[in-house]
């Protein structure tokens, strides 16, 4: 079943999705998935204050034009650039997550996450975004996807909890991830 902006919480496989529907239904640790398949690296795009979508607001049950905090990052293995990810943070209630957050430069977030008990990953979604997605030119960038013809990318998304702070992480995969990886992703 689709929400209204079309992200699901079950991904059907169909011939379109086979090769990236793994990626997009596997609850464990991104990054530790991308280091098991060769040289795991992070490139911080952005960090800073920013209006979240619509969408992200609704979710994080923020007010409209509300700021939050934002981190893009490209993660990239064998140099290759195979995921975009865009993290949203409301800015209250502080706590250590913000300060977290703050210092993690151009490590993973997902590391983090992932590393400490206390923190709760909610329900996974997944969408196929295309040029009207907000993040979709961010993306195409990050990708390194400019200049191709104008593909629909995959994006999951799931909200983590860490005590009264939430996170909302949205991940945009490279069409070419399975290519890459096409052993370790069928």
């Amino acid at each position: 079943m689709k929400d209204r902006a079309g992200w699901c919480k079950r991904v059907l496989r169909t011939r379109e999705n086979a090769r990236i529907r793994p990626w997009l239904t596997d609850r464990s640790s991104l990054t530790e998935r991308l280091r098991a398949l060769g040289a795991f690296s992070l490139t911080r795009l952005s960090q800073h204050q920013a209006w979240p979508t619509r969408e992200e607001a609704y979710l994080l049950r923020l007010k409209p034009k509300q700021l939050a905090r934002s981190r893009e990052v490209v993660l990239l293995c064998n140099g290759q650039p195979v995921v975009f990810a865009h993290t949203i943070l409301p800015r209250q209630p502080r706590g250590p997550l913000t300060r977290w957050l703050a210092r993690l430069g151009n490590r993973s977030l997902g590391a983090l996450l992932f590393s400490h008990p206390g923190f709760l990953r909610g329900p996974l979604t997944a969408c196929r975004i295309d040029r009207r997605h907000p993040l979709y030119l961010r993306a195409l960038k990050a990708l390194r996807l400019t200049g191709t013809t104008s593909p629909t990318l995959w994006a999951r998304r799931s909200r983590f909890t860490f005590g009264k702070q939430n996170v909302l992480v949205t991940e945009i995969f490279s069409p070419d991830l399975p290519r890459f990886f096409s052993t370790s992703a069928d």
